[in-house]
């Protein structure tokens, strides 16, 4: 009743289009019990709807064996009302991937939204649609047919990177699983992403500081009927309002860090881009003097590290800030990578006492920064690949050595503690490892959680002490929560994961 004959094995399957009476072809999907799809072989691959390099984009990938030319196939997000034409004469080759620009698309693409692509018939040929941001990018894996999911790196116009991401096993938290929220019912109005804490001292209380990334501000909280709230003296009461050393700006201020924990040293502020113009990378270290009078802070310095770190997206730059003493770093044999010896202190002019180091969002990797505070220019001293798909909170414990860094929901709100290796015949002696990683309290809804703080060993009550995340979604109209974790140090585990990149000492 009927045949078909092939020389060689098919990519996918032989089928024919129309179904059950056009010629036979190699098809670009199995449909195995289905009607053969015989649309084009254009698919979505990939999407970045979160401010990529220089904007959003959507992937299309040909899952099929010949060239397909795009010329007037559709585009569009969720709404029908937003469309964009491909160029007349667009095509993508088999295997091939062609990257449609938010400038080409004419519009940005949402945290919920979708990426729907037309052929030149109006046919649809794929659809995602997602609800919020993802980490890094959404693709698929296989590439063009596999589901979509967050993707482990961004791989504009080459194939997806399907290789599964290992590390260390995650533990359960370590503190108290009584997770409540400590801050008034919609005070910041969103966007709170970083915390540091100050420890009561010379007769005042202990502060809490937060980072709001738009507008970008500070807020200096106190403890006063149960809750952190905003300070009603000298100016505290609404925030106070960033701009960069010009007096101009409005930087995107997303972490937050004190010099030895206290803020009459300056506060330092991590920023990934001046909200003035948003759509260009300024990854900055900042500092303010927050004793100045006013409801304004105009930055005292600012180190731009732009140019020295990879190139991001606009907002997948700097999130995170902390502080480290060279006490510290120096006690532990802390290896310099600029300098491949043991870090001294005396390399680095007007630096001050400890080094910066800053986690991006990104690559989720934290970059270890001398700042020279006579001439603003600032030197890389270490690179630290946590295994995160993005650092969204940092903090160093000064009590007990511990480096602290957080992801968000993308990775469930994961927390890795990193710790300087000091065995003396390790390979990686003197680099930050990350033998440890918990889970989030069963009681922290996986949020947009982008600060992490905790108070000092002089705070500890029954061998605890207090524990912070600010949610930059104010979920429920709450944007700090709390619950305690362990005062003491703990065992120190085999390390084996995250090391500092470049030669070993």
């Amino acid at each position: 009743m009927d045949s078909y004959t092939w020389t060689a094995h098919a990519t996918t399957t032989f089928g024919r289009c129309p179904d059950g009476t056009g010629p036979f072809s190699t098809t670009a999907f199995a449909t195995k019990s289905a009607a053969n799809d015989c649309r084009s072989a254009v698919r979505i691959n990939e999407v970045e709807s979160n401010g990529g390099t220089p904007g959003d984009w959507i992937e299309l990938y040909n899952a099929g064996s010949t060239a397909v030319d795009l010329s007037n196939f559709l585009v569009k997000d969720n709404d029908d009302t937003r469309t964009t034409r491909l160029p007349a004469g667009a095509t993508i080759a088999p295997g091939g991937y062609y990257v449609i620009e938010e400038d080409v698309l004419g519009f940005g693409l949402g945290a919920g939204d979708a990426a729907r692509i037309f052929d030149a018939n109006g046919t649809l040929l794929d659809s995602y649609t997602w609800t919020a941001h993802a980490t890094i990018t959404y693709g698929r894996c296989p590439n063009g047919t596999g589901d979509f999911a967050d993707a482990t790196a961004s791989t504009k116009g080459a194939a997806n990177s399907c290789t599964p991401v290992t590390g260390p096993t995650t533990s359960p938290w370590p503190g108290s699983d009584d997770v409540q929220t400590v801050d008034g019912t919609a005070v910041f109005g969103g966007n709170l992403s970083g915390l540091t804490y100050e420890a009561a001292g010379g007769g005042q209380p202990a502060v809490l500081w937060a980072a709001r990334n738009g507008p970008g501000s500070i807020f200096r909280l106190v403890f006063s009927g149960g809750i952190w709230t905003p300070d009603a003296t000298n100016g505290w009461s609404a925030g106070k309002l960033l701009r960069y050393p010009d007096g101009l700006g409005e930087p995107d201020a997303e972490g937050i860090t004190l010099v030895a924990g206290a803020a009459g040293g300056g506060v330092y502020v991590a920023s990934e881009r001046n909200n003035s113009a948003n759509s260009v990378s300024r990854n900055s270290i900042l500092r303010f003097d927050a004793t100045a009078a006013g409801s304004t802070l105009t930055a005292t310095h600012e180190w731009n590290l732009t140019a020295d770190l990879p190139a991001v997206g606009a907002n997948l730059g700097i999130e995170a800030i902390t502080w480290i003493p060279d006490s510290m770093l120096v006690a532990n044999g802390f290896y310099d990578e600029s300098k491949a010896r043991a870090y001294a202190p005396a390399d680095y002019a007007s630096h001050g006492t400890g080094l910066f180091f800053v986690g991006v969002e990104a690559n989720g990797t934290i970059y270890a920064y001398a700042l020279n505070h006579a001439t603003n220019s600032a030197t890389r001293v270490a690179t630290i690949v946590t295994g995160f798909p993005g650092v969204m909170g940092m903090e160093y414990d000064r009590d007990t050595g511990y480096l602290w860094a957080t992801c968000d929901d993308g990775c469930g709100n994961t927390t890795g503690v990193l710790q300087i290796d000091v065995s003396v015949a390790s390979p990686t002696r003197g680099r930050f490892l990350a033998p440890r990683r918990y889970a989030r309290p069963s009681t922290l809804p996986n949020i947009n959680n982008e600060g992490f703080a905790f108070a000092p060993q002089s705070s500890c009550v029954a061998g605890r002490k207090s524990v912070f995340w600010a949610d930059d979604s104010e979920t429920a109209g709450h944007s700090i929560r709390s619950a305690t974790i362990p005062c003491a140090t703990f065992p120190r585990a085999p390390i084996n994961f995250m090391r500092t990149r470049g030669p070993m000492p």
